[in-house]
C-alpha cells in the first residue's frame, strides 16, 4: 500500500469538467475535478454525491436556492436532487465520492461535458 499525495494528483491534469479516479474502496470511487464555469443541470436517480472543495469557491445550485462552499467545505447531494455546480472562484477543483459507474451528467443528455472518469 501506498498513501495518495492528493496535491500531486491535481497537478497532474488541468482539463475541466473531466474528473479523475484516485482511489476505490466498498463500491465507490474518489475523484478528483477541475472545475471553471457552470456545468449542466442533471441528477442521479440511484446515487448521492459528496463534494468537497480543494481549491477556489463552488457554488451548487438547486430549483429552490443555492448553496456557496469554500475550501475545506463539503457537502452531500441527495440522489434524485437536481443540482448544477457552478465555480465561482478559479481555479476551483474538487474531491467527489460516488458509486462506481456514476456519469458526471447524470440524467442530462449526453453532450461535450460527459466524460467517463479515469484512473490517474
Amino acid at each position: 500500500m501506498h498513501p495518495t499525495h492528493i496535491p500531486t494528483k491535481l497537478a497532474s491534469f488541468s482539463e475541466c469538467w473531466s474528473p479523475k479516479i484516485v482511489a476505490s474502496l466498498n463500491g465507490q470511487e474518489v475523484k478528483l475535478a477541475r472545475l471553471s464555469g457552470a456545468f449542466v443541470w442533471h441528477k442521479h436517480d440511484e446515487a448521492d454525491e459528496l463534494f468537497y472543495v480543494l481549491e477556489g469557491r463552488l457554488r451548487m445550485e438547486f430549483r429552490d436556492g443555492s448553496v456557496v462552499m469554500g475550501v475545506g467545505d463539503m457537502l452531500v447531494v441527495p440522489r434524485g436532487v437536481e443540482h448544477r455546480p457552478v465555480a465561482q472562484a478559479e481555479p476551483c477543483a474538487v474531491m467527489l465520492f460516488e458509486p462506481v459507474g456514476v456519469v458526471n451528467t447524470g440524467d442530462a443528455p449526453r453532450g461535450e461535458l460527459t466524460n467517463e472518469a479515469e484512473r490517474i
